[in-house]
């Protein structure tokens, strides 16, 4: 019976072994090549605080300090974004709106794209308001909405790099 177990446990690894199957990004000792491909991409200046958002998570990600390479390709990366109501909460006081972010992204190498994308998120938030005495609606805490739009900007920009970045990697490690 023991025999049996070890034999299947071996002729599992055999297969395994035998399927191709490698880490994307390598192992502690050996690189598979796309670290050393994510760090020579040089990213383009952002227009946009969105774009700058999305283009420092993309540095910080695939070229950590100390290890970026030469710049083999360029990365222009494009946001979009709108807010908009997505859930009507009945309730006077609150309301659910959404931050949707499109961004389209080129990797080119020697001004040819080589590949591109386009990458989505929406994240949604919470905003606040009170009726005064006169039963007219005001805002309370304006700077309080302000910073739930903002901190659901940051959330979808970072769903949004990780996903380019990831898209990235698969993309240098079939190639």
């Amino acid at each position: 019976m023991r025999a049996t177990r070890l034999g299947l446990v071996l002729l599992c690894l055999l297969y395994l072994g035998g399927c191709g199957y490698r880490p994307l990004y390598g192992t502690a000792n050996e690189s598979s090549g796309v670290v050393q491909a994510l760090a020579s991409i040089s990213i383009a200046e952002a227009d946009t605080r969105l774009g700058q958002i999305i283009r420092n998570d993309l540095l910080s990600g695939m070229r950590p300090a100390g290890t970026a390479g030469e710049d083999k390709y360029r990365l222009v990366i494009t946001p979009q974004s709108k807010n908009s109501d997505i859930i009507d909460t009945k309730q006077p006081n609150s309301s659910r709106e959404s931050v949707n972010i499109t961004v389209a992204f080129e990797l080119q190498e020697n001004g040819k794209v080589i590949y591109s994308g386009k990458s989505f998120s929406q994240v949604s938030y919470d905003r606040v308001s009170a009726a005064d005495t006169t039963g007219h609606l005001m805002v309370r805490g304006p700077l309080a909405n302000y910073q739930a739009q903002l901190s659901a900007t940051e959330r979808a920009a970072h769903e949004l790099s990780v996903d380019i970045r990831t898209r990235l990697a698969a993309y240098f490690a079939s190639h």
